[in-house]
This record gives structure tokens, C-alpha cells and sequence, in this order.
């Protein structure tokens, strides 16, 4: 008697049909399943790119890299951070005197428990060791104003916790120019070039009461060392509130106009700032270069002042505003925007003309330093102010940043993105 099989021709076809529908029908749930997952991870190699996923220490400790395809560090709130800074005020070496406010006595020392929270994504504290390994062989170049400094030191005092740096090089009044370097397995070397306008200038002083800025002549004090630079962090606006006259060079040195001045033009600032940024942007991109650049742009801090420098109690907050609390509006809001339009144009003309050898990325910080009234030196710029009781009149720093302190975010948004752009490229470097 023959087989079933055998009573059957068409029973090889229909097992075959069989097995295809049940092979279709299991892809389809697979796929439908991929689909509506909250975590649509792709993972190419051994990093994973995941639009949902926010960078992590965790994640980081693994050899995949997980890079935030976009993440508004800018839109976030402070919260409650019970670990505390990363470094110890007393004891780093680098803080401008006027900033330790802990060596100075401040008694209130809440502001150094709160941790910047985006809402899109999570911040990770910063690491030390990670920065100078992605930073390897390479110089990391500060330009700008009193606040450049200020992120810079805030930058030193958190990799000291690792590596001490060995300043090499100093010039200029008030060290407004210095080089360190972390030496053994890193060779990093970090420096801090003084420009106020990033632009040629002349710096008001007691005898000439106003600044001389030439928009489009960009300062060579720092352009100069270009070719040795691996990553710039640029970062100014403080001086251009002040009164000036403004000069354009293309006309033979020409009078633009001026800000709070008799006998000129009124022009104000807003212009003369984004004229400025496009021409130290435009030498940046056109300079030709033998390696790859990086340029940061840290965008206008406000300052926290409450009626006169010298009144006693001219900064007092000792909490963060809640976003409801504090727009950001009027001046901060413009010059904020004026920063992040450059760095945009920069980026498209970068990358139009000039492929992807120099980099541009905004470090959108005025949101936040905005809801840091609580963040500042105020009378503690000298040391324990009241010792002798309290006066009516006492020099106030509302402007600059208590070390540790508001600044120190700054330093953990740049290592984020820098190890985001290092995951791009399978964590070999920038």
C-alpha cells in the first residue's frame, strides 16, 4: 500500500506554502512589534544610535556608544542635586580669588546642590578621565572675556581632580594670557586667550571711558595660533553693553556709528555684535588647516545685579528661579539669538565651502544662567565681607560664577557633546 505522501502529489507543495505563511506571519509580528517599541535602537557595529535614548554614564562604561540624534540642552530646569560639586573650592589651585566663594567665607552653601536637567535628555556628570582621553594629544584654546575665564578655570579645577595641570606659559596683566598642560598618558594642553570683542579693539579704561571696536578686523592675538589649535571655545557680549565707537576697516577705518555716546550716531549693539561674531567666525572657517577643528560658542550669561554694583544686597537670591519666575526677554533674549544665528550661518557656510574640517556647535547656556540668581561671588568676591559687620556699601560680583558652581554645566553640556561627536566616530576621536 502506498504512503500517505505518495496518495497525496501535492502534499510536498502545500507543506512549503504552510511553512512560507508561518514564516510571513512571524516577521509581520516582529516587525509590528519593532514598530510601536518605545526604543527604536539601530545598532551599526558596536555603537547604538537611538533617538529616544539619552547619553548615560552607564551606557558609557560599555564599548557602545549611544549618541542623542538631538537633544535642546538649552530647555530644562535645575533640580536638586544631592552630590554635590565634582571639586573642592578650598583647594583647586586655579580659581580666580574673586570666585572662591567658598574660601571666602559664604555661608549659605545651598547653591552647590543643584544639577541642570534638560528636558529631552539627561545631562551626565562630568568625568575627567573621559575628557582627557577624548582630548588626547590635542590643545584646547579658551577665547573671550572675564566669563571665558571663568569656564576655563571652572574647566581646570574638574580635571585637577585627576591630572594636575602644569602652567607653562603666562603673559599679559592679570595672566589674561596662560597655557597648561596635563602631562603622563593625556598630553592636553589648555589655554586662555584674552579678546573681549574676538574682533580688534581698544578697551575702555578710567582715562578713556569707552571701547574702540573695529568690526571687521578680527584680533590677531588669538587667530594667530590657529594652525595650533585643536578646539576652540569662544565666548563674549559682556563688553559690548558698554559705550563705544565702532569702526569698519573695509572703508579705510571708517565711523560706523557708536552706543551711548555725544556727538555720534546712536547705533546701539545688537548690529555690531553680529558683525563681530560673523567676521572671528568667517576667519575661523577660512583659515587652512593640516587637522580637524572644533569651535564652541558659549552664548550670552545675563548678569544677576539688583540696582547698584556697590549696594549691599545687590544679588541676594539664594535659590534658582523656576522657569515661571524669570523669562528670558528683552536684551538677554536678543543677544542669545544673535549667537545662535551666527553659529548657524557658520555651520552652513562651513560645511557648504569648506566640508566638515572646522566644526561649529553653540553652547545655548543663557536660559540657564538666567535661572542662576544664586550662582554669583556677589559681596563674597573678597574675603568673609562682613567680618567686621555689615555696611551699606560693599563691592558686589554679580556677573561672574561662584567656583564650583552654574559654570561648571557649562564644561559638562561641552564634554557631552564632544563624546557624542567621538561616538560618531567609534569613539576614536573628535
Amino acid at each position: 500500500m502506498r504512503s500517505i505522501k505518495e496518495q497525496t502529489p501535492n502534499y510536498s507543495l502545500l507543506r512549503k506554502l504552510l511553512s512560507y505563511f508561518l514564516y510571513s506571519i512571524l516577521l509581520i509580528v516582529i516587525l509590528i512589534h519593532f514598530y510601536f517599541s518605545s526604543d527604536h535602537s539601530i545598532i551599526f557595529s558596536n555603537r547604538i544610535i537611538s533617538p529616544n535614548s539619552s547619553s548615560s554614564p552607564k551606557i558609557a562604561k560599555e564599548k557602545n556608544y549611544v549618541v542623542q540624534a538631538s537633544c535642546d540642552y538649552s530647555n530644562g530646569e535645575w533640580i536638586p542635586n544631592n552630590l554635590g560639586p565634582l571639586y573642592n573650592g578650598t583647594t583647586c589651585e586655579t580659581i580666580k580669588e574673586t570666585q572662591n566663594c567658598m574660601a571666602h567665607g559664604r555661608p549659605n552653601k545651598d547653591y552647590l546642590h543643584w544639577k541642570w536637567k534638560p528636558k529631552t535628555c539627561e545631562l551626565p556628570r562630568f568625568k575627567p578621565k573621559t575628557f582627557l582621553k577624548l582630548l588626547k594629544n590635542k590643545h584646547v584654546a579658551f577665547v573671550g572675556d572675564s566669563l571665558a575665564r571663568n569656564q576655563l578655570e571652572s574647566l581646570l579645577c574638574m580635571l585637577a581632580t585627576v591630572s594636575k595641570p602644569n602652567l607653562y606659559y603666562t603673559n599679559g596683566a592679570d595672566n589674561k594670557f596662560r597655557k597648561w598642560h596635563f602631562g603622563g598618558p593625556h598630553n592636553v594642553n589648555v589655554s586662555i586667550y584674552w579678546s573681549p570683542f574676538l574682533v580688534s579693539g581698544v578697551e575702555k579704561k578710567d582715562e578713556h571711558d569707552f571701547n574702540t571696536v573695529y568690526v571687521d578686523v578680527v584680533d590677531e592675538k588669538w587667530t594667530k595660533d590657529l594652525e595650533d589649535i585643536d578646539m576652540l571655545v569662544l565666548s563674549v557680549g559682556t563688553w559690548y553693553l558698554y559705550s563705544a565707537v565702532y569702526y569698519t576697516n573695509t572703508d579705510n577705518n571708517s565711523l560706523l556709528g557708536c552706543h551711548f555716546r555725544e556727538n555720534c550716531t546712536e547705533i546701539g549693539f545688537y548690529d555690531v555684535y553680529g558683525k563681530a561674531l560673523k567676521t572671528a567666525f568667517k576667519t575661523v572657517i577660512e583659515k587652512s588647516y593640516t587637522h580637524p577643528v572644533s569651535v564652541f560658542f558659549t552664548t550670552y550669561q545675563p548678569h544677576h545685579f539688583e540696582g547698584a554694583w556697590d549696594k549691599f544686597g545687590a544679588c541676594p537670591k539664594t535659590m534658582p528661579y523656576k522657569e515661571s519666575e524669570h523669562r528670558l526677554e528683552g536684551m538677554d533674549e536678543e543677544m542669545r539669538k544673535i549667537g545662535v544665528e551666527s553659529v548657524r550661518e557658520a555651520k552652513l557656510r562651513g560645511d557648504k565651502e569648506f566640508g566638515n574640517n572646522v566644526r561649529f556647535e553653540v553652547l545655548d547656556v543663557t536660559k540657564m544662567a538666567l535661572l542662576r540668581p544664586d550662582g554669583h561671588p556677589g559681596p563674597y568676591k573678597e574675603p568673609y565681607p562682613f567680618a567686621n559687620g555689615f555696611a551699606d556699601r560693599v563691592q558686589n560680583d554679580c556677573l561672574h560664577w561662584c567656583m564650583p558652581g552654574p559654570v561648571d554645566t557649562w564644561n559638562e553640556i561641552l564634554l557631552d557633546v564632544i563624546r557624542n561627536w567621538a561616538s560618531e566616530n567609534k569613539g576614536d576621536k573628535l
